[in-house]
C-alpha cells in the first residue's frame, strides 16, 4: 500500500510515517517510480508504534522493544533484557513524575503568598 494509504487506515500523519521509517520503526520499500510502498503489516506496526509512543517510551526506546510486541495494544514476548529495559524507563518517568510534583509544590507556594 502507498503511504497515503496507510495514513488514512491509521490516521497517522504521511509526515510522522516518514519520521517512523526514518528512526527505523516502520520498514518500507521502494516501488520502481520510487514510491513507498508498505506491506499489510505496517499498519499494526503504526498502532504499535502509537501505544508505545502514548505509554511514554522514546524512539529509541520503541526501535528495541518493537521486534518482541505481539498484537495492536501491544502484548510482549519477554525478549531478552526487554524486561529489565521497561523497568529502566519506567524508573525515569516516576523520577521526571517526582520532580514535577517537587516543581508543582514550589510553584504553587509561590502562588498562595500575598
Amino acid at each position: 500500500m502507498l503511504i497515503g494509504e496507510l495514513s488514512r487506515r491509521t490516521g497517522v500523519s504521511t509526515r510522522l510515517l516518514r519520521y517512523y521509517e526514518a528512526q527505523g520503526l516502520l520498514e518500507v520499500e521502494r516501488g520502481s517510480n520510487g514510491y513507498r510502498e508498505y506491506a499489510e503489516d505496517a499498519v499494526v506496526t503504526v498502532r504499535k508504534v502509537r501505544a508505545l509512543l502514548d505509554a511514554g517510551l522514546t524512539t529509541e526506546v520503541i526501535r528495541v522493544v518493537l521486534p518482541c510486541t505481539r498484537g495492536e495494544q501491544p502484548g510482549f514476548d519477554w525478549c531478552a533484557d526487554l524486561r529489565a529495559l521497561l523497568d529502566r524507563e519506567l524508573a525515569v518517568m516516576d523520577e521526571r513524575i517526582d520532580d514535577l510534583r517537587r516543581s508543582r509544590g514550589a510553584l504553587a507556594g509561590y502562588l498562595e503568598q500575598p
